[in-house]
């Protein structure tokens, strides 16, 4: 039976999947829970007008789109009151209940007005005008613009092609010779203007939201990217510290015996298991940081840089025209090369980006070692007015990687502008203390 039906949906012509979809979504928009209930929501009041108002007044102002309707209705009211023979107490709710039923009840409303339309029209008394009257007119119209904004461009679409629809019927059973005129066509003229209007509106705030979100994943992937990027660096560079140290305590229990004139059997045992155990402890090291390694990847010649190298970096950057200064404060000790490598690293991200968005300006170095840690800060004072050379546009990667860096030593980090108009990276790095510091 399965195999059947399909056989039978796939000899359907384009044409008549084509009418099957539209039909599914006539039902859709236009059949499917008519009078479901769907309050109109109050205006956002974040706007760049409304923001400004008062308080009292910026609350009541959420309110403007019931407000505007309800000012449709009464014109609506108005209209149906005029120019007309029947009884203004009946052609007057007919015509203003549906503009009001907008506001709860959207496709009911539409419905409600196509039904009200031929009442009217019926017990008006003013031939002239068929098949709507004028406040009949104002209604419909009014109806439809509501309604289309509210839903979407199809089910304008579906309500524009029902009401081109009613009006060729009441036209062909109600010739001329009966009235004056019909005003079917400016109905169908001006609701498809207001309604081509409100579809333009629709699909250019979609479009918007589409590209806000676009945008909005884009930076959040280019965020784990970098991420990703200064995790590995500091991963390789993790590696090769460690690397280091393992080797130098491998080597060291190796040749400890041959120091030691007629070494006892146990201290040789004792230096050969720290050989073995550093050996395996390197092994696995590298097994496990190895997969983070480029292809093209090659471990440094030379040693990472430290803290006492930092002088260097500062000629390097007052070489590129950039006026630092340093200030140490403390008691010069060394520390674990990850913490040393790292404020390396932060002091010259930071001043990297100093040069790259803040050219001309002039930037400090402080450096202060305290009891349990290491603080840093970097300011920099805002670039001179007519600056001669323009900032280049960033994305963030540089903090983004100076916080990974803190975040992995379990520091804290801030960084923001100053008062002044500079910007300022301030950090501090915790270091486990030793026995005497303790």
């Amino acid at each position: 039976m399965l195999y059947v039906t399909e056989t039978t949906s796939k000899s359907h012509s384009p044409e008549f999947r084509l009418a099957a979809d539209a039909l599914r979504g006539l039902r859709q928009d236009l059949f499917h829970d008519v009078f479901a209930y769907r309050p109109l929501p109050r205006m956002n009041v974040d706007g760049p007008l409304t923001r400004r108002l008062p308080g009292r007044l910026r609350e009541n102002a959420s309110w403007t789109p019931h407000a505007v309707i309800a000012a449709a209705a009464l014109l609506t009211l108005a209209i149906a009151s005029i120019d007309t023979d029947g009884p203004p107490l009946l052609l007057g709710p007919l015509c203003v209940l549906p503009v009001l039923l907008t506001m709860v009840r959207p496709v009911g409303a539409f419905w409600l007005s196509m039904a009200a339309t031929p009442v009217t029209g019926a017990i008006g008394g003013n031939w002239g005008e068929w098949p709507w009257m004028p406040g009949a007119f104002a209604c419909h119209l009014t109806v439809l613009t509501v309604v289309a904004v509210r839903t979407r461009p199809r089910t304008a679409a579906w309500m524009w092609a029902l009401t081109a629809a009613y009006g060729l019927v009441a036209e062909a059973g109600f010739g001329p010779s009966y009235y004056y005129g019909t005003n079917t066509g400016p109905m169908l003229v001006i609701s498809a203007l207001v309604l081509l209007v409100v579809a333009v509106r629709h699909i250019r705030r979609e479009a918007k939201q589409e590209v806000t979100a676009q945008q909005t994943e884009t930076a959040q992937e280019r965020s784990k990217r970098t991420l990703l990027e200064e995790r590995t660096t500091i991963a390789r560079e993790l590696h090769d510290v460690v690397a280091h140290h393992m080797s130098v305590v491998a080597i060291q229990a190796e040749a400890a015996p041959y120091r030691v004139e007629n070494p006892p059997p146990e201290l040789e045992r004792a230096f050969a298991t720290i050989r073995e155990n550093a050996v395996a402890a390197l092994t696995e090291l590298r097994r496990v940081l190895g997969v983070v390694r480029a292809e093209d990847y090659e471990a440094p010649d030379a040693p990472q840089p430290t803290l006492g190298d930092l002088d260097a970096l500062l000629a390097n950057v007052r070489d590129a025209g950039l006026s630092v200064e340093k200030t140490v404060t403390g008691a010069v000790r060394e520390l674990p090369q990850g913490v040393e490598l790292s404020a390396y690293r932060i002091v010259q991200e930071a001043l990297s980006n100093t040069l790259r968005h803040a050219p001309g300006a002039s930037a400090k170095v402080e450096i202060g070692y305290v009891l349990g840690g290491l603080g840093l800060r970097v300011v920099n004072t805002p670039p001179p007015a007519p600056a001669l050379v323009k900032p280049s546009p960033g994305a963030g990667h540089g903090v983004t990687g100076m916080r990974e860096r803190v975040t992995m030593l379990n520091g804290e980090m801030t960084a923001g502008t100053t008062d002044e108009g500079g910007y300022e990276v301030t950090v501090f790095l915790p270091v486990q203390l030793t026995g005497d510091e303790a």
